[in-house]
């Protein structure tokens, strides 16, 4: 346990910043499924909306430093491949 101020701080800090993380972490899954969900369902209107959608939360979770950049372009372009696959 904590015992001096400053230790007692960074504590309290940590807890912060990992709920924000969290959240960020949690937001940036579900854009990126509701996404998955569209292409599945076979809409390709509502899943290009989706993805429109998805693009900032995707950079911004990769700005945050939550996920590598390699990853954010990576899920952006396997989920463009997979959009413009669609018939």
């Amino acid at each position: 346990m904590a015992n001096s101020a400053q230790a007692k701080k960074r504590a309290r800090q940590a807890v912060k910043r990992r709920e924000r993380n969290v959240s960020a972490r949690s937001m940036f899954r579900t854009y990126v499924k509701k996404v998955v969900s569209a292409i599945e369902a076979g809409d390709k209107a509502t899943a290009e909306a989706a993805y429109k959608a998805a693009i900032p939360v995707i950079d911004s979770t990769c700005n945050k430093g939550l996920i590598h950049k390699n990853k954010a372009a990576r899920h952006k372009s396997r989920l463009n491949t997979r959009i413009r696959a669609m018939a």
